[in-house]
C-alpha cells in the first residue's frame, strides 16, 4: 500500500543511502512529499522523497530553491523530482517509483517526472531498467525522466 509518511516515522530518513544529510523538516511540507510503500502486514518496504519544482534541478540547492519558489508563487511545481529512494526488500524500489509516478500523473498538475540521482552506475541502471530516459549529467548528480 502506498501512503505518505506518518508522524513518528521521521527516523526513516536515517536509512537514506543517497541524501541522509537532508533533514526531515526540509523533506516535508509545501512543495515536498515523502511516500512509503507498505506490505500487507504494514511492514515498510521502501521510501521515496519528492520535491515539486518548476524547473529540472541540476543540484540539491536548485531543487530546494525552485521548490520553495513554486510554493511562494502559490503554485504546485510542474516538475516532480524524485531525489532519493531506498528499499528494504528486493524489487520494492522499482515498485514505489512506479506507483508514485502513476499517482502523481493522476492527482497532480505535474507535467514532468524526473530524478536528481547520484553519479553512480547503480542509479543509472536502476532508472534505465525502470523505463526512464537519461537527460543530463552534472557536476554531482544526473537526471533521468519518466514518461
Amino acid at each position: 500500500m502506498l501512503r505518505k509518511i506518518k508522524n513518528g516515522e521521521e527516523h526513516l530518513i536515517a536509512n537514506d543511502p543517497v541524501r541522509p544529510h537532508i533533514p526531515f523538516e526540509q523533506r516535508v511540507g509545501a512543495g515536498k512529499d515523502i511516500f512509503v510503500l507498505d506490505d500487507d502486514a504494514d511492514k515498510i518496504r521502501s521510501v521515496i522523497c519528492v520535491a515539486y519544482c518548476n524547473e529540472v534541478p541540476t543540484n540539491e540547492r536548485d531543487m530546494e530553491l525552485w521548490s520553495q519558489q513554486a510554493v511562494q508563487d502559490g503554485q504546485h511545481g510542474r516538475v516532480a523530482v524524485f531525489y532519493t529512494v531506498w528499499s528494504y526488500d528486493k524489487g520494492a524500489g522499482r515498485q514505489i517509483v512506479n506507483q508514485v509516478f502513476e499517482l502523481l500523473q493522476n492527482e497532480t498538475p505535474c507535467e514532468r517526472f524526473v530524478t536528481l540521482s547520484p553519479l553512480t552506475e547503480m542509479a543509472r541502471k536502476f532508472h534505465i531498467s525502470n523505463g526512464a530516459k537519461f537527460l543530463a549529467k552534472h557536476l554531482d548528480c544526473q537526471n533521468f525522466e519518466y514518461e
